[in-house]
């Protein structure tokens, strides 16, 4: 069985990152979108609304699953039995910084690897950050995130969705 594992933070999931998934399931037999434990990051969902989130989004997704992790990726990925990972890259600034996450991930773990998916036109600018930015101030990101993620930005910030 082919398990690749889609690491990120997630705060919040965006179309974007669902059109990853979407297109390395065709891929892979299974995929595991994995929330990594950042304590550099402040999010503004906790760890188990993201998890809630994701799981309603993908909820009808065969062979899709999401869980958190704690520690090195190479190490939860050797706990999955995953030999992939994907990688979602938007612009050339995107590559520098994900080849560097690569290369150390090889040098931990050599039967890792990492296939980087380009991001698809429409999302092409499209970032958890600036979503944020728009629900902050009382706009709708529908165009950009599922429903419910869309939703639970606009209540975060205290707008009604």
């Amino acid at each position: 069985m082919r398990i690749a594992i889609y690491p990120g933070s997630f705060d919040p999931f965006t179309n974007g990152h669902l059109d990853i998934v979407d297109r390395a399931a065709t891929l892979f037999d299974k995929i595991i979108i994995a929330i990594a434990v950042n304590s550099e990051k402040n999010t503004l969902f906790s760890l188990s609304e993201r998890e809630d989130m994701i799981a309603e989004v993908i909820k009808n997704k065969k062979d899709v699953t999401v869980v958190s992790f704690t520690g090195l990726l190479v190490e939860f990925a050797k706990e999955v039995g995953a030999k992939t990972i994907i990688r979602g890259i938007r612009a050339v600034t995107d590559f520098e910084y994900e080849y560097a996450i690569y290369q150390m991930n090889r040098d931990l773990n050599p039967d890792l690897d990492t296939v980087f998916l380009l991001a698809s036109k429409e999302y092409s600018f499209l970032s958890s950050t600036i979503l944020k930015e728009v629900a902050r101030y009382g706009q709708s990101v529908s165009e950009y995130a599922p429903p419910v993620i869309s939703e639970a930005l606009l209540k975060r910030f205290g707008h009604s969705a």
